[in-house]
């Protein structure tokens, strides 16, 4: 069939709308409608270079819509289902997945050549192969994608909603529960408030954090954040120091959460110098994964038995978590609406984009379909 899609060509350039051609789902494949897509800064990544992939590629890596037909094989879903994308796809059966490590699934190995795992492709125009992100490219109004890559969700929660949980709301609230292990009292810090950060506040909030600092220069994300549990929120790095010196009697903070769009050495080192003896730093954020970007005391970091570790989607399981995050919304404990600042046609993905850069969004959504 005939798909419109956004699509990169090469680093430094913007999206393109262009028309490909898409195959049929395979073995274990399913062809899905999206019907919303998230402007996440992953994908923005793709064109600055911070994580480079094959080109060319259609963009989107959160996403959420009513499968159209599956192939052969496919026991998870059927035609009609709504089910939201998770751009981990998890296999169930890999060392990773057997030890309770979803996040790490081996299928995940070609997320950014934008191929299945056995190097195929599904878009194509003119000869060229065009690999999906994450092998989902959501920024097309249909895919096929791995029946590994989704999650049937109750249709009582509207898709343009439940997308935001394929990505940003699980990966930022499992930052602050299941990596950073946040406890009830503890003080927290958090870096960056976009898409991720404000759910590391929603998430270290819920696991019963005493203070949660945050800090990012735009008026707008504070604000927000103060309004879905932070306590305390600063522009700068060093007056969220100060604070958390007085708030904690001298001991620093427990928790450091990076969630930063792209990680540098400042913020690395605020983030390791803010927690006291014994505490986490959990680095989301990505940067050029060729630089250098965690430069700290060795002595201190053993003196002080201080942790710095990484973590991918939250460091969750996209199978149970996805549902999760939406039992919360339901419930009334994870506010998700308020997330979604903007909405856009696939046309004007780029001008999400700008916004995203300018911090005008916490998050952007692109909705399918819009006139």
């Amino acid at each position: 069939m005939k798909v419109k899609a956004a699509v990169l060509t090469d680093f430094k350039t913007p999206f393109e709308i262009t028309e490909l051609d898409l195959d049929g789902p395979k073995e274990g494949e399913v062809l899905i409608r999206y019907v919303a897509a998230g402007l996440c800064h992953s994908d923005l990544h793709l064109s600055d270079g911070d994580l480079p992939p094959r080109f060319p590629i259609v963009g989107g890596h959160e996403g959420a819509g009513i499968i159209e037909e599956v192939g052969p094989g496919v026991t998870k879903v059927k035609p009609g289902d709504h089910v939201v994308c998770s751009f981990i796809p998890n296999c169930g059966t890999c060392r990773y997945c057997a030890t309770g490590h979803q996040s790490l699934c081996d299928m995940g190995a070609t997320i950014l050549e934008g191929s299945f795992p056995d190097g195929s492709f599904r878009f194509h125009s003119g000869g060229v192969d065009y690999g999906q992100m994450c092998m989902l490219g959501t920024f097309a109004e249909y895919s096929t994608i791995s029946q590994h890559s989704v999650v049937k969700v109750d249709e009582s929660v509207p898709l343009e909603t439940a997308v935001l949980v394929g990505c940003g709301v699980p990966t930022g609230w499992g930052t602050a529960v299941y990596a950073g292990d946040v406890r009830p009292g503890e003080t927290v810090v958090i870096y960056g408030i976009g898409g991720i950060g404000i759910n590391s506040v929603q998430g270290a909030a819920h696991a019963g954090a005493k203070n949660v600092v945050v800090v990012d220069p735009l008026a707008f994300k504070r604000d927000t954040a103060l309004k879905l549990g932070a306590t305390h929120a600063f522009a700068t790095a060093a007056e969220a120091h100060e604070v958390v010196t007085e708030l904690t009697r001298g001991q620093g903070a427990d928790k450091a959460l990076v969630t930063v769009g792209v990680v540098d050495e400042e913020v690395m080192s605020a983030a390791f110098d803010v927690v006291g003896k014994g505490g986490v730093v959990v680095v989301t954020g990505l940067a050029d994964p060729a630089k250098a970007t965690i430069h700290v005391s060795g002595a201190v970091l053993t003196l002080w038995e201080k942790t710095i570790k990484g973590s991918l989607f939250g460091s969750g399981n996209p199978q149970r978590d996805i549902l999760k995050m939406l039992d919360l919304y339901q419930a009334g404990s994870l506010k998700l609406d308020e997330l979604v600042t903007n909405r856009y046609r696939l046309e004007d993905v780029n001008q999400g984009y700008e916004d995203l850069v300018a911090g005008k969004n916490i998050r952007g959504v692109v909705v399918h379909g819009q006139g």
